[in-house]
């Protein structure tokens, strides 16, 4: 038994090595006679960037439908097969129950039967299209923030109806690519239409035609000519479509997430056996944490880079990607501190962030494309390099902080685990971190200032989003002159810092629940009511960080030596 305690951390690191090798071994292919592979990693243009068919497919189904594939009494169809079928054979595919309908009122307008299911098909939605429409525009004549539920929910209904159609009548996306002609991406129908004998919408032509006469031989032999085509024409295209089908059937990040979970969960089981006086097994669980966090910050700084390279930007480029990037960093920091303190809070708080980080990036992204195409403001790889990516990691050191002042009030209110060279150790850590964000926060909003000066014409305007990054800063130092004056010890830092949490969620994405301002692009509804949420839970435990010392489980005394006789 001591043997597998002291092997446990390799055997995990093993373990979570090989789930990730199966994975890309055993790609999500599509088990077909005609050709899909070759089909989904054709390169269209869709919503101003070129990428795989297979990325259309998948965001529009999970658009429509919630989830990336389609399940039917006979079989789950995966994303590819149903948008294939959606364009070759729409009285089939009007039929299937894809559009996912939850609000109650809606359901008893369009007089659909919910107690056994949730999707519903094109055709019976249809029926009420006029009604819907009608209610849709109502709804849109009324300002975002001041929309009821069930207006909310027409307008996602009336919007998935809308791509829904789009995608039948072939108007997006743009398949026909710019081969023999030298022009732009074209929309299929239009340019059949305009000249019947284009050579590449004809090609695609065929190979329509060939799936809906379910003729496979006759399918992968065109869809073989015209892959060798694209590659011979537009080779660069082709090789990073190809590459992100392999990103969106990996999802690096939510392998990541998952093992983010599982590394919280061996540190809380660390922690609780050394409570317990096991400190072998202690060890071992922490060291297994510690694995697996690196395991999932080198799946996590993969996936980053991919990104990077199909988009050809920095790291952050709108709300998702700074979600992934803060819990990326917050790994570091977290096992950096681990290196320093040894009792395994850093890696607990890193897997903490990197889940919470990468659930509100998987609720960010949703149904959109993550990597679309960039607001006017914010194109500049230079400042998105710069000025974004260090006010980033600002926000990252400001919740690490956070977090850190959480366990701290945790740990010491409801256990005995915090003496008092443990807690004296979290507090330096705290301070210490606390100096990184006011570096970091105070440089990133000079440098946001200067971008704003060359884009705007003015350095400071007291735009919601540039009074979220300077209450950052000026939070910060709050508690360090705080501290340096001696107005508050090691606790009152820690409940300050819980604070910070709240400053920067505000900065973050309470600003763009505003919709005001030149910074209003990253615009979410669905952020106001979890954000609210967040800052409850950090009250209150800023309210426990509060509660008088006599009633703490952990009482921070000094260990007297015994006198040598």
């Amino acid at each position: 038994m001591k043997k597998v305690i002291q092997y446990l951390p390799w055997i995990v690191l093993v373990l979570a090595i090989l789930s990730v090798g199966q994975k890309l071994a055993s790609p999500d292919t599509v088990d077909s006679q005609f050709n899909l592979e070759a089909f989904r990693q054709l390169p269209v243009s869709a919503s101003g960037r070129t990428k795989p068919l297979d990325t259309v497919a998948r965001n529009s189904l999970m658009s429509i439908s919630g989830r990336q594939s389609m399940r039917t009494d006979e079989k789950n169809y995966t994303a590819i097969e149903w948008y294939i079928e959606l364009i070759t054979n729409p009285k089939q595919a009007i039929q299937r129950n894809v559009f996912r309908i939850d609000h109650p009122d809606v359901l008893a307008m369009l007089k659909l039967d919910a107690e056994k299911r949730v999707r519903f098909s094109f055709e019976e939605v249809l029926t009420a299209s006029e009604e819907i429409n009608n209610q849709a525009i109502r709804a849109s004549q009324i300002k975002a923030k001041a929309r009821d539920p069930f207006q909310r929910a027409i307008l996602v209904l009336n919007d998935r109806m809308m791509l829904f159609s789009r995608l039948t009548q072939l108007e997006m996306p743009y398949l026909v690519p710019p081969i023999s002609s030298g022009e732009d991406w074209r929309p299929f129908v239009e340019t059949l239409s305009l000249n019947p004998q284009d050579p590449d919408a004809r090609a695609l032509l065929s190979i329509l035609q060939s799936y809906r006469d379910n003729d496979a031989t006759a399918f992968n032999e065109q869809i073989a000519q015209f892959t060798q085509l694209i590659d011979n024409e537009l080779g660069y295209i082709a090789k990073k479509s190809r590459y992100e089908v392999v990103f969106n059937y990996v999802q690096p990040f939510y392998t990541a997430l998952v093992l983010y979970i599982m590394a919280f969960l061996f540190g809380c089981f660390g922690l609780l056996s050394s409570q317990l006086s096991k400190k072998e097994l202690s060890k071992a669980l922490l060291s297994s944490m510690t694995m697996l966090i690196i395991v999932a910050f080198v799946i996590q700084t993969v996936g980053i880079a991919s990104r990077v390279y199909l988009q050809g930007r920095p790291p952050i480029t709108n709300l998702y990607s700074s979600a992934i990037f803060v819990g990326w960093f917050g790994a570091i920091l977290g096992l950096i501190m681990d290196r320093q303190m040894k009792i395994g809070l850093g890696g607990i708080m890193a897997s903490v962030i990197g889940f919470g980080t990468l659930i509100i990036a998987h609720n960010l992204g949703g149904s959109n494309d993550t990597m679309g195409m960039m607001q006017a403001v914010l194109d500049s790889n230079f400042w998105l390099a710069t000025h974004v990516v260090v006010v980033t990691i600002g926000y990252s050191a400001c919740f690490f902080a956070g977090f850190l002042g959480i366990a701290y009030v945790l740990l010491g209110v409801f256990t005995k685990t915090l003496d008092h060279e443990r807690g004296k150790s979290l507090t330096k850590m705290i301070y210490g971190v606390i100096c990184f964000a006011t570096l970091t926060s105070f440089v990133g909003t000079v440098l946001g200032g200067i971008w704003a000066d060359q884009s705007w014409g003015r350095f400071w305007g007291w735009d919601a989003k540039e009074n979220g990054a300077a209450l950052i800063v000026l939070m910060n130092l709050l508690i360090l002159h705080a501290r340096w004056g001696g107005m508050v010890k090691d606790r009152g830092v820690v409940v300050l810092a819980i604070s910070c949490n709240i400053i920067t969620a505000w900065s973050w994405f309470g600003t763009n629940m505003l919709g005001v301002g030149l910074h209003s692009y990253g615009f979410t509804e669905s952020a106001v009511f979890w954000i609210s949420i967040f800052v409850m839970s950090q009250l209150v435990l800023m309210g426990i960080g509060l509660l008088p010392m006599s009633i703490w489980r952990s009482k921070f005394q000094r260990v007297k030596s015994t006198p040598k006789t």
